[in-house]
């Protein structure tokens, strides 16, 4: 693995029970870079998210995040932050509220210190004001957005976002890329994220690998870009160019 890797992988096999989903993975993420798990639906991308954040326990393989193996940090303070896809704000809390919950939980600081803290995790990702506000309250982006803030809480160096476009409009969506490319360059914080949303995936992505459903398997990796106009793999190439496989061809006509 890289000399640099802030997630390293090596031999993963992951599934449910005796089904194998994924089997046999293994990459690196240095430190620094936009980082997406890319492949198409059912593939087992949220799923491998899961297995990095400790959510999941591999059934083979090894996997370590900042040096540390994910499942072994539940029950502690956690080193990473993670944006799950809803935002998964709690409803009858204000974003403030959403936002101390890492510092009540994992620090001592005061009320004034995590106050501050709060403000300023806010206004990083623009929402600035927007302390005494209810999630019901605010638009979809915006809830994306306090779901940063939260995940950032506690000065996380890697950043899981999975889907972060999911169900924003075209303008929401580009305004969380330009967000994720700006927290990423000025904190250069190692940024994974879960998509299939190529204008994402080509603005912010440095790097990425493709899971294939059948495949059970990653079939690429490297910059998306010279993905799409290189892979000489049709899987890879009807994926970047969003191209539907041959149909296949039914029946015959009588001789």
């Amino acid at each position: 693995m890289g000399h640099d890797a802030v997630i390293e992988v090596e031999g993963l096999t992951i599934g449910w029970g005796p089904v194998v989903l994924m089997r046999d993975l293994a990459f690196d993420v240095p430190r620094g870079e936009v980082f997406a798990i890319l492949g198409g639906s059912g593939c087992g991308k949220s799923t491998l998210l899961r297995h990095l954040i400790g959510l999941e326990v591999p059934m083979a393989g090894r996997l370590a995040v900042l040096g540390r193996d994910p499942a072994a940090c539940q029950g502690g303070r956690p080193p990473f932050g993670v944006l799950f896809q809803s935002g998964a704000l709690l409803g009858s809390m204000t974003l403030g509220e959403n936002v101390e919950l890492p510092l009540r939980a994992w620090t001592a600081l005061g009320p004034t210190a995590r106050a501050a803290v709060v403000r300023a995790k806010l206004a990083l990702v623009g929402l600035e004001g927007f302390e005494n506000h209810l999630p019901a309250e605010i638009s979809g982006g915006m809830k994306k957005r306090a779901g940063i803030a939260r995940a950032m809480a506690l000065d996380p160096s890697v950043l899981f976002l999975d889907e972060p476009s999911a169900g924003l409009d075209p303008i929401s969506a580009v305004e969380l890329d330009d967000l994720i490319l700006t927290l990423s360059d000025s904190l250069g914080m190692t940024t994974v994220l879960v998509t299939h949303e190529l204008p994402s995936i080509f603005k912010i992505a440095t790097s990425c690998i493709m899971l294939d459903k059948g495949a059970r398997g990653i079939i690429a990796r490297g910059d998306p870009r010279a993905l799409r106009d290189g892979s000489d793999d049709p899987r890879v190439r009807r994926f970047f160019n969003r191209q539907a496989a041959a149909a296949p061809v039914v029946g015959g006509g009588a001789g």
